[in-house]
């Protein structure tokens, strides 16, 4: 029979070496184990324990532990830093749009300005409409009409985009009122020309706007005199007479545009007539408030 080794049979140096560990004689490597399962498994002030220690990743750092003691904190634990990111982001979209406000309303390209131009280029396209072929032609002056419609049109929109959308503009302040009075001279002067309508409407609506555009540069220095709605209800009367002498109307129609012309002459007369009473009233108390403020530095 085979003998079997007294270290696998327990003899007495199998026996120490078995009970070796267990005895409390550490090897290296068996001393760092238990190092690290103490720190592991004893809370101390250095060390947190198994728990602390998986804790200690980002996302259990964010879900479990508040970045500030401040009772504001939120419950998710964000807290001001949190807070502030989020606030940062929200305000970041009003900021852009408050940038793109300021470009457009440095850049002359913005689209009130565009369709003031519009109705530049259109005065001349309207002209050699409305001439064509002799003037008469009814084809022609559809087309015509068609040009002069659009530029009343934008009209109505450019400075409704510039006033809502804070695109007032140096350039739009001085072409604007260009634009309109072009448009509408052209056109009068045209009709007057072919001898569709009398020289002296058409020199009256003409010296009526020419002379209250004088008129506001003039007491400017005081103030601003502003659009009234008889002078809005004006414009669109000239408007639409005018649009109807362009068409070759016959009939009835005829006649109805001779008395929607009658309606503008009188609403142009009146307006401008109001517009100079409140040019004197403006500057009567523009002289009045600088004349007081005068006394009051001497005093």
């Amino acid at each position: 029979m085979t003998g079997v080794p007294a270290s696998a049979a327990g003899g007495p140096s199998g026996a120490r070496r078995a009970k070796g560990p267990a005895s409390g004689g550490l090897t290296p490597a068996s001393g760092r184990a238990l190092a690290r399962e103490a720190r592991d498994t004893a809370p101390g002030e250095s060390g947190g324990g198994r728990a602390r220690r998986d804790a200690s990743s980002p996302e259990d750092v964010r879900a479990t532990a508040p970045s500030s003691p401040s009772p504001s904190s939120s419950p998710e634990g964000t807290g001001n830093a949190g807070t502030a990111e989020a606030q940062g982001s929200t305000r970041a979209p009003r900021g852009g749009k408050i940038a793109a406000a300021a470009v457009d309303q440095a850049s002359v390209w913005n689209i009130a300005n565009l369709l003031t131009m519009l109705r530049l280029l259109l005065v001349p396209a309207f002209v050699m409409l409305m001439l064509a072929d002799g003037g008469y032609d009814p084809a022609w002056r559809s087309l015509a009409w068609a040009a002069f419609a659009i530029a009343m049109i934008t009209d109505l929109f450019d400075g409704h985009l510039a006033r809502t959308y804070n695109l007032v503009t140096d350039f739009g302040k001085i072409a604007d009122p260009i634009a309109d009075k072009a448009i509408m001279g052209a056109a009068l002067i045209c009709l007057s020309a072919l001898g569709d309508l009398p020289w002296w409407v058409t020199g009256v609506i003409l010296g009526r706007e020419l002379g209250i555009t004088l008129l506001r540069f003039l007491v400017i220095r005081y103030g601003v005199i502003p659009a009234s709605r008889g002078g809005k209800l004006k414009t669109l009367t000239q408007g639409v007479a005018v649009g109807m002498y362009v068409l070759a109307l016959t009939g009835w129609l005829a006649t109805l545009r001779w008395w929607v012309m009658a309606a503008a002459v009188v609403l142009t007369v009146v307006t401008g007539l109001d517009y100079v009473k409140q040019a004197l009233v403006l500057r009567r108390q523009g002289i009045a408030e600088r004349e007081a403020a005068l006394e009051e530095t001497e005093e």
